[in-house]
Order: structure tokens, then sequence, then C-alpha cells
């Protein structure tokens, strides 16, 4: 399998994990809504509106999740699968002597056949690390030095 063939996987997995995602949340703002709505039935005094206010704060909470979500959304809309660079960017697929990683979101683990790939994002530790490397260079996470054997 061809490395543009496990960056197309990749990406995908990255599409599938944040679509997961975005409505894992709007299925809890429903659930909100739907206890909000019920609530306005119910005028039990005190008990009502610390209900009702315990509900609006989840409420904001996924509210805040959702634009979490769109702003990975957009990183990944960045990315574009045909751009071959020989230093690390978003969309890279890095393969290095500790690990498989996919310069994206952080969407997880994704095992393609017998190898291990990390869907990690730049902001993440290893992620500003990796970012402007080049294939042969190394750097050092959690005491450990990281080859870089490939950078596509």
């Amino acid at each position: 399998m061809t490395n543009q063939e496990i960056k197309k996987i990749l990406f995908q997995n990255c599409e599938e994990y944040i679509s997961g995602h975005r409505d894992r949340i709007n299925n809890a703002l429903d659930a909100v809504k739907e206890s909000l709505f019920d609530e306005e039935k119910s005028t039990v005094g005190d008990k009502h509106h610390t209900n009702r206010a315990m509900l609006q704060i989840e409420r904001e909470k996924f509210s805040h999740q959702l634009v979490e979500v769109d702003k990975e959304e957009a990183v990944l809309n960045k990315i574009s699968l045909e751009h071959i660079n020989d230093i690390v960017h978003l969309g890279s697929l890095v393969i290095t002597n500790n690990g498989n990683y996919f310069m994206s979101v952080s969407a997880g683990v994704v095992s393609i056949g017998d190898k291990t790939f990390y869907c990690i994002s730049l902001k993440s530790p290893i992620g500003k690390l990796l970012l402007g490397k080049k294939q042969g260079e190394s750097v050092t996470f959690n005491k450990r030095t990281i080859e870089l054997l490939e950078v596509d």
C-alpha cells in the first residue's frame, strides 16, 4: 500500500471521527433542550430554577464543544493530500523509529495492515516537535530520541 493510499484512509478516519463527535454532541444538546422544555412545564420553585440553571450550563458546555469540533473540521479541510513536501506540515505522514503519525487532528489510533498510525494535532506536544522537521532529523520527546525515517 502506498503512502498516498494510507493518507487517504487516515484522512477518512479523521473525517469520521469528527462527524461522530459532532453527532454525539448534537444528540446531547437535543436531550438537554428536551429536558429544558420539560422543565418549563414544571414550576416547583427553587428546585425548578436550579434544574433550569444546570441544564443551561450543560447546553453552554455542549455549544462550546461544537465550536471546537468546527475548528477541528476547519483544520482538516486545510489538508491537501496531493501536496507532497519533505518538511513535516499539516497533512504529512511521518514514519519514525518510535511510531507513525498523520499530522491532522487528534483522532486517535488507526491500524492499517500490521502498522499503527496516530492521527495527531500540530498543537499536540509531539506535533509541535515534529512540525518543520525533515527526514533524517530527530527530536527528543519524553527522554526518547525519535528519528524521522520518512516524511510524505
